[in-house]
């Protein structure tokens, strides 16, 4: 046996020798900016010496086309954006409804049936795919992430369609809607144990494992209560609007409440994405295996279009008067003290002297993105009718940026924003047509398949 370092081609093709290291530290000492910035970011965050002073400067709020004039949401330490941006549409028309300035519909109520749905539908999922080893790749896919707060727009009119809606009033958040994951962490070692078990009575036959998926769905019953509290099957609805006058409703259902506030037509919004992969044509629908809440709920489904109609069609809904449900993949660029996204906010390549150069396709392969959050447009500051730039209702308080209202440049939309729901009647007629065609099914692990939170 020879000790020592090998200097063989082949080794140094494969190894780090120590010849490459002392040439890397000559290279990085032999240029007075890497020093520079070696002593710049050693004791400051990168992200503030790769800040653009000039995209901040040339950034205020005003948009030409402004709708809100309501308080942001909060969704705390926990994943419910998608349901957030969601109520927060609805409530829009419900506030003007009921002649109050602010309202808010119960987010905790719509999370306890989404957690409790999804169980149910994990737990299908896993008697579905039952005949396969554990280790095959979709069981493995939903076995690491039974049950998460994340969602899709179509998972939230779902919700509402079978579960109805209540104010807040009736159902208030709690401890642990506030903060899933203590609750979470229950939920998943239940289905995680539910599915061991289920995956062992195959053998015996589906009566066999739904008798015991009973069994699991109880256990998951009493955890969502402990945790959230039990959603109310009616409540006393009465309210006093912005000029003091009383009102009583009476005693509502969830159902009846939510056909009585909700102002749109939520199932005739379609999801339209970009997805600029090869493998995923453009004019198409697509679907995504085990990607979804309710069981009985139609499938998650999306059309790909282009960005340019992405974005016309999510501009005329703000002109038109309507806040536009998203989502994109939220880290990207932002500075989150200012509130703002832009396509080049940090110049990182400057910091670096690297290319971190990669188009949209080519991140979505290599997963470097995926949708990972959903908020609202509210406005849109057009000129020339293109849009330059958006304003956008996130749900992370009122503490940053214009009072929780952010502001988007539209080089971020291109790049980072992958879907909108609007109205199946802004389609274009080819595209209406579309939607009517199975659609294309990807694979359970397949980006587009991701959850905002």
């Amino acid at each position: 046996m020879t000790l020592g370092h090998s200097h063989s081609p082949q080794a140094n093709d494969r190894s780090i020798t120590p010849a490459q290291l002392e040439h890397f530290e000559k290279e990085f000492a032999a240029r007075p900016a890497n020093r520079l910035m070696q002593n710049a970011v050693t004791q400051t965050p990168v992200d503030d010496i790769a800040l653009d002073r000039r995209i901040v400067t040339a950034v205020d709020h005003s948009v030409s086309h402004h709708l809100d004039d309501w308080k942001v949401t909060n969704q705390k330490k926990s994943g419910r954006c998608w349901m957030f941006a969601g109520l927060n549409l609805l409530r829009v028309g419900a506030a003007e409804k009921l002649g109050v300035k602010d309202f808010e519909f119960s987010q905790n109520y719509v999370l306890w049936w989404d957690k409790f749905e999804r169980a149910n539908y994990f737990l299908e999922s896993i008697v579905a795919t039952s005949d396969r080893d554990v280790d095959d790749r979709t069981v493995a896919h939903l076995l690491g992430d039974p049950i998460s707060d994340g969602g899709q727009w179509n998972m939230f009119v779902a919700l509402v369609a079978k579960h109805g809606l209540v104010p807040k009033s009736a159902m208030p958040e709690t401890d642990s809607s506030s903060a899933t994951g203590p609750m979470n962490r229950a939920l998943k070692g239940l289905l995680r144990r539910g599915a061991r078990d289920l995956r062992r009575l195959a053998a015996e036959g589906v009566e066999a494992q739904r008798e015991h998926k009973r069994e699991v769905l109880a256990a998951v019953h009493r955890v969502l209560s402990i945790h959230l509290g039990t959603p109310p099957q009616k409540f006393l609805w009465q309210w006093r609007d912005k000029d003091q006058e009383f009102h009583r409703e009476g005693w509502m259902t969830p159902t009846e409440f939510a056909a009585a506030y909700v102002q749109i037509p939520v199932d005739d919004y379609v999801c339209l994405v970009h997805d600029p992969r090869e493998s995923s044509p453009v004019g198409r629908t697509f679907t995504v295996e085990h990607l979804g809440n309710i069981v009985e709920a139609p499938p998650v489904v999306y059309l790909n279009v282009e960005m340019d109609l992405l974005k016309k069609l999510s501009m005329d809904a703000v002109v038109g008067g309507e806040p536009v449900w998203f989502g994109c993949d939220v880290g990207q660029m932002m500075r989150a003290d200012l509130g703002i996204w832009d396509a080049e906010l940090y110049d990182y390549e400057a910091v670096y002297d690297a290319s971190f150069e990669m188009d949209k396709a080519a991140r979505l392969l290599h997963r470097e993105t995926l949708m990972t959050h959903a908020m609202l447009f509210t406005g849109v500051d057009v000129v020339d009718g293109a849009p330059r730039r958006w304003r956008v209702e996130n749900s992370w308080g009122d503490e940053r940026a214009d009072k929780g209202f952010w502001t988007m440049n539209d080089s971020w939309f291109g790049e980072h924003v992958f879907e909108v729901a609007v109205r199946r009647s802004a389609l274009p007629a080819e595209l209406a047509a579309v939607l009517d065609e199975p659609p294309i099914v990807l694979p359970a692990w397949d980006p587009m398949g991701s959850l905002a939170d």
